[in-house]
């Protein structure tokens, strides 16, 4: 376990030294929820109807602006293929790797939504219906992120491709994210959407450092 958390600690560290990427992915984040209203218009109804989905788009978007150093600085400077070799089994270097692209990628999104929700005339019930979805659901994002980006590590240019191959993989996440928040004129299904979102996160968790690091193997062979 010091291994883990060492290797955890390292990718948080490295990630304090860029920390202006940390601060892009919440303005780009926040930047969605000044413009969206400016489209649509002064509605606040509208605009707390189309909430639930402009935040999770807002959310899927800027986690894949951090997804491409993931693993290729690790690659590109040699260190994957030490990891490979070390003591720690390779899929829990990569699930370590994953935790620290959470924490450094979707905790201040988690903490910045309260902008985003003023911004989208949510109020205070939808509001904490935002954050349990993007702490239940966001993790899912990360795993299929790490998919994606072991996948294209190997690959010149592969940063433009891994969004590619995640978006459909993604969807499920997305739509289940908005039925969490969203409370229409029928039924309230937030709560079983809310639990289908942790599912997947769970899921997607627990199978993500495998096929992350099979990819990577694959592709340093």
């Amino acid at each position: 376990m010091s291994a883990f958390a060492a290797v955890i600690a390292r990718e948080l560290r490295l990630s304090i030294r860029t920390g202006g990427d940390v601060l892009t992915l919440v303005l780009f984040f926040v930047m969605i929820g000044v413009v969206v209203p400016f489209a649509v218009g002064p509605d606040r109804d509208l605009l707390a109807r189309l909430a639930p989905g402009v935040v999770w788009i807002a959310a899927f978007l800027s986690m894949l602006l951090g997804l491409d150093r993931l693993f290729r600085a690790d690659h590109e400077d040699g260190t994957l293929i030490l990891l490979r070799h070390a003591d720690l089994p390779f899929s829990a270097i990569v699930a370590a790797k994953v935790i620290a692209h959470w924490i450094v990628s979707a905790v201040p999104l988690i903490v910045a939504s309260p902008l985003l929700a003023v911004m989208l005339a949510l109020d205070g019930a939808a509001f904490w219906r935002v954050v349990l979805s993007l702490l239940v659901g966001t993790p899912a994002l990360a795993a299929l992120g790490a998919i994606g980006a072991a996948v294209t590590v190997s690959i010149r240019r592969g940063g433009l491709i891994a969004p590619v191959l995640i978006l459909p993989l993604a969807v499920p996440v997305l739509i289940f994210g908005v039925g969490a928040i969203s409370t229409g004129p029928g039924p309230d299904l937030s709560g079983s959407a809310l639990l289908f979102l942790a599912a997947i996160s769970l899921i997607t968790l627990a199978l993500s450092p495998f096929a992350a690091a099979l990819a990577i193997s694959s592709g340093e062979d």
